[in-house]
């Protein structure tokens, strides 16, 4: 898929990093992300993703759009409060790089669903907010061995992982084995 011209204008400016280039920019193009959660977490990542060029965006989160995570949840807009976040997020994408192919995956990410919904992915960005699921993507990310990035916070301080076992180093679970008891970890 050769690049058009509004999106040659569009990427010019990274582009022109001779790290990236025009091949680099075909590459970002052709790639898929599954984003786990567009909340607090998967907002600004999102964003940038679409505003990249990644071809295929797809979006899991069960929830509405709700005034008081506005604040924080910088993908989505007062007009879509009530609303749920896939909707507010595919627009906002949309908005954002309109080339971008944004598929709505309606749920929750479980360890049911999670193989077959990461299958036509090319790698994992979880956002989530609680160790279910985020087990089931460090589980499925390992089986499928696609790359899983990995994001957590807590107040004032955020973490960042990127978990292919597949490549090299450990996953999820070989930092952290098993869940914490129910209570030990703040909100």
């Amino acid at each position: 898929m050769p690049l058009s011209a509004e999106e040659k204008t569009r990427y010019h400016r990274q582009m022109i990093l001779p790290e990236l280039g025009a091949t680099g920019q075909e590459r970002l193009k052709k790639s898929s992300i599954l984003c786990i959660g567009t909340g607090g977490l998967g907002s600004p990542a999102i964003l940038y993703l679409a505003a990249a060029g990644i071809g295929k965006i797809g979006l899991i989160d069960p929830d509405r759009v709700d005034r008081s995570n506005l604040h924080r949840q910088i993908l989505h807009e007062t007009d879509f409060i009530g609303q749920e976040k896939l909707e507010s997020a595919a627009s906002k994408i949309h908005q954002i790089n309109p080339n971008v192919r944004v598929v709505q995956h309606e749920g929750f990410f479980t360890s049911s669903n999670s193989m077959e919904l990461l299958e036509s992915y090319d790698l994992l960005l979880d956002g989530s907010d609680n160790f279910p699921t985020r087990f089931a993507a460090n589980d499925a990310s390992f089986f499928l061995k696609k790359p899983l990035i990995h994001g957590a916070i807590y107040q004032f301080e955020g973490q960042v992982s990127v978990f292919a076992p597949h490549l090299s180093g450990p996953c999820y679970r070989c930092i952290l084995p098993q869940p914490p008891p129910e209570g030990a970890v703040p909100t």
